[in-house]
């Protein structure tokens, strides 16, 4: 996490001491921002927890510039703290986890919502083996106006199955605050967000390397703030919905493109010989103008799938896929044949309409018919152009940096 780490500028420290020592097996992690009228009861939460179930652990705060007495608080109360200055829910919880001693972490939200008792299931899968242990609040209980309905009926719900969708996710409720992992792996991931959506990232990049990700059923009450949350309901839930897009090129950029190409071809076949009538409606040379659109389009969703996967990989964003070897094989030369290949049977087509355009002696021509072969070669320049273009911006972000 280091290098993602040195982002989020000076982190200061209570005491010199970080990384996993001390005999300590377990941090439980609070990100805090002004939380003075809930911190105290989570801290005393957390401690009773280590004190009933024997585990040698530590209740650390990742302190992301509060100005009321949280600090204060945490203090009396025997916590360690940690100072984070970039701000931020993702920017607090790198923070938290790079000077956390324990090795595995367990992480909520400082606002009396998770119950910081109830941790011992956590711990049983973290030693059983688990990387990351989600916690599930639609098993383990929402009481009345713990989560608002927009929350509980769309945001969560959708992108909980858009992750399982894109990325085989085996949880169900994807945003939970309330979880578990091992310090040392997390760490492996560079985790790089700073801000809500840190939550998404990290169950999409233990996935995507293949981590075990398992889920226990957890409860989620009303906090006891008197303030508003952080949390911005459609500005963070676009920040969790685009990052997941993001970090899946082939629902964003292939699928849609092969989805495309396949549509555009498909007209072209029917269409390209003449007009065609289905149930009554007819399909002309408009069809066809719309068929020649569709495939521009595809082959360039097809080349951002390309090129996004080039970059992540590049830039150690994300893992290797399994279209690695595939990837590798589409060279910046055979690419450039593939577009010459297209880029000249377009030229040539071209060409064809222009000397039947002569033999008529630059007079009218039957539309129709050369219009078919106009817009087939212009299509086929147009594709082999673009392609062209992606070889050399695939190679380019490929180039080894320092």
């Amino acid at each position: 996490m280091k290098k993602g780490f040195e982002m989020l500028g000076n982190v200061g420290m209570e005491d010199e001491t970080v990384g996993v020592g001390l005999g300590i097996e377990l941090t439980i992690l609070m990100p805090c921002l002004n939380e003075a009228e809930t911190l105290e009861v989570c801290i005393r939460k957390a401690k009773k927890f280590l004190e009933t179930s024997g585990i040698v652990g530590e209740v650390l705060i990742a302190d992301n510039g509060s100005t009321d007495e949280s600090l204060e608080i945490a203090h009396s109360n025997g916590a360690r703290i940690v100072h984070v200055p970039r701000r931020g829910y993702g920017a607090a919880l790198l923070g938290g986890i790079e000077a956390a001693q324990g090795k595995f972490v367990i992480m909520g939200d400082a606002d009396d919502s998770y119950d910081f008792e109830a941790l011992q299931p956590y711990v049983d899968r973290l030693r059983a083996g688990a990387d990351i242990v989600m916690g599930n609040r639609f098993k383990g209980g929402i009481a009345p106006g713990a989560m608002p309905f927009l929350h509980r009926y769309l945001g969560n719900p959708v992108l909980s199955w858009l992750g399982r969708l894109f990325f085989d996710i085996p949880v169900g409720d994807f945003h939970c605050g309330l979880r578990g992992f091992s310090r040392e792996r997390i760490d492996a991931l560079n985790l790089r967000t700073t801000g809500m959506e840190f939550a998404s990232e990290m169950v999409v990049r233990a996935s995507l390397d293949g981590y075990v990700i398992d889920e226990v059923p957890t409860t989620l009450k009303p906090d006891g703030r008197s303030r508003p949350p952080h949390l911005r309901t459609w500005r963070d839930g676009w920040r969790h919905l685009s990052f997941l897009l993001m970090y899946s090129p082939r629902w964003l950029f292939l699928y849609p493109g092969f989805a495309l190409i396949a549509l555009g071809a498909l007209a072209g076949v029917f269409l390209f010989p003449g007009a065609l009538e289905i149930a009554g409606i007819g399909f002309d040379i408009h069809t066809l103008v719309v068929m020649s659109f569709l495939l521009v389009v595809g082959t360039q969703s097809i080349s951002f799938a390309v090129l996004s996967r080039r970059f992540a990989a590049a830039h150690q964003m994300m893992p290797p896929s399994r279209y690695s070897v595939s990837l590798q094989a589409l060279t910046l030369e055979r690419l450039l044949v593939g577009a010459g290949i297209l880029f000249v049977g377009g030229v040539l087509g071209f060409i064809y309409c222009v000397f039947q355009w002569a033999a008529a002696e630059f007079g009218p021509l039957e539309y129709s018919e050369m219009l078919r072969v106009l817009i087939l070669s212009m299509t086929s320049i147009t594709m082999g152009g673009q392609l062209a273009l992606t070889a050399f911006v695939s190679s380019i972000v490929e180039i080894p940096t320092r």
